[in-house]
């Protein structure tokens, strides 16, 4: 992956818009001085415009680009906190409605305080009742812990959430590597920037119910769901950070 800022390699690229996730042309000079260029099929520049935009060299930021004040996805936050134990994964669904809870619209940090609790504590009143009654302190420190998870994650007043600022490092959640690496990005001589998984990942191994796909010289990735032709598609088409498409 690091190839990308190598100082024998020089990338530079055109894009169009502030925050640099729409890249229509890419430069590529290798140790051999060999320059590529490539242009996005569905370029919103042309020719012309892309000529007289202003050149980006590629370095750490253009991946690393969130050192500090990473605000987690929801989705993964609680993950984060099932892991550390701080939320109680015997709560029937608590990941689901711990989600949705979440990802509700707020006007205010207040109103989320109030709508989170409410979520949580009514889904286990109405479809739950018993547990309701016998896990109150579990339920009431799942509250506790997701209004902290969302006070540290969006903040309604400022109109500032996780989203807000994209995270390029991957391509789960937002388009990162796949900005280029999209099978998108096409040289005039037909080379394209392709977007195998096998260019970065090799995996080792999967888990299909009892049965192991372990290999030392890799195995294909298969989606837990089958998607068909995953080129086609990006992570961030479902995996948005909620409770799902």
């Amino acid at each position: 992956i690091h190839w990308h800022m190598n100082i024998s390699n020089q990338i530079n690229y055109v894009a169009a818009d502030e925050k640099r996730q729409i890249i229509p042309y890419i430069h590529v000079k290798d140790m051999q001085g060999r320059v590529t260029e490539y242009f996005a099929k569905d370029s919103p520049l042309t020719p012309d415009q892309i000529a007289k935009a202003p050149r980006h060299r590629m370095d750490c930021v253009d991946c690393h680009n969130r050192p500090t004040h990473i605000y987690v996805p929801p989705d993964l936050a609680v993950d984060q906190s099932l892991l550390a134990r701080r939320l109680d994964a015997t709560l029937p669904f608590l990941k689901q409605q711990a989600v949705t809870a979440l990802t509700g619209k707020y006007e205010t940090g207040d109103e989320a305080m109030q709508g989170i609790a409410k979520t949580i504590s009514e889904f286990y009143e109405s479809k739950y009742p018993e547990i309701g009654k016998t896990k109150q302190l579990e339920i009431r420190n799942a509250v506790d812990e997701l209004q902290r998870i969302y006070r540290s994650t969006t903040f309604p007043e400022m109109k500032l959430d996780w989203k807000t600022h994209p995270n390029n490092i991957g391509h789960f959640y937002f388009n990162g590597c796949f900005r280029c690496h999209d099978g998108q990005h096409v040289s005039p001589e037909g080379k394209v920037v392709r977007k195998d998984c096998d260019i970065c990942h090799t995996v080792l191994g999967q888990q299909e119910g009892a049965v192991s796909m372990a290999s030392i010289s890799g195995t294909t990735f298969q989606h837990p769901v089958d998607l068909g032709d995953l080129s086609a598609v990006n992570c961030s088409d479902c995996h948005t950070g909620g409770t799902g498409p």
